[in-house]
């Protein structure tokens, strides 16, 4: 059984119907992932025993699979109570599992970022939020923006696993046609080159806020 370029042109709408739910997922882990990193990193540098806890926390994060996460809390979490819809669910996981990588990307760029502007900081008497706010978080993005560009790409990509809890993004429409119909090659290669061009896509406009950033730091 050959490849059906008709029955394949006749799967796009079907599996465009699902973009929406595709990147409103992909959006929504890319801020949460990006506030909880953010806020590991803040936490991990302030030492002491939360600094410890987060420590170890990122590390766990980093050490188990998104998976894990995804069954974790939609199939675990109920027996204490805690039910939740299969995209808060897909959100939440990709979130939780991707800080604990922004949360490196967010420490090397806080670390690229000369001493003393925080020591100068100090001397102007500015709190540790308006020094975060003001000072730190724009320098950090500047270092940052290709690496957590890359990252934002791969939870793009991440939300295929979304398809194990029936959310319905488009791996899961393209299986749901595989499934009725027989026919994988068709809606999965489809599924597959509206990633691409997503991707694409994102890519450069990750590389067109970079270049703004750079051109800005140089000013």
């Amino acid at each position: 059984m050959g490849f059906d370029v008709g029955f394949a042109l006749s799967t796009i709408p079907i599996i465009v119907g699902a973009i929406g739910a595709t990147l409103f997922a992909t959006v929504l882990s890319c801020v949460g992932a990006s506030a909880v990193g953010f806020t590991f990193e803040i936490i991990r540098r302030s030492g002491g025993a939360p600094g410890f806890a987060v420590r170890f926390l990122i590390d766990f994060i980093r050490s188990t699979p998104v998976l894990a996460w995804l069954y974790f809390i939609y199939f675990v979490l109920p027996f204490y109570g805690i039910r939740l819809g299969a995209m808060t669910v897909g959100v939440l996981a990709l979130s939780l599992y991707y800080s604990g990588y922004l949360a490196e990307v967010f420490k090397a760029g806080i670390d690229a970022i000369p001493k003393g502007q925080q020591e100068a900081a100090r001397a102007l008497s500015l709190s540790r939020r308006d020094t975060v706010v003001f000072v730190i978080a724009p320098q950090m993005l500047r270092n940052i923006a290709a690496p957590l560009g890359n990252y934002l790409v791969s939870i793009l990509k991440a939300t295929p696993y979304l398809a194990v809890l029936a959310v319905p993004e488009m791996l899961g429409r393209a299986f749901d046609i595989a499934s009725e119909t027989y026919r994988y090659a068709e809606p999965l290669t489809v599924a597959g080159l509206l990633f691409l061009a997503l991707a694409l896509v994102v890519s450069y406009g990750v590389k067109r806020v970079e270049q703004r950033l750079l051109a800005t730091g140089r000013r």
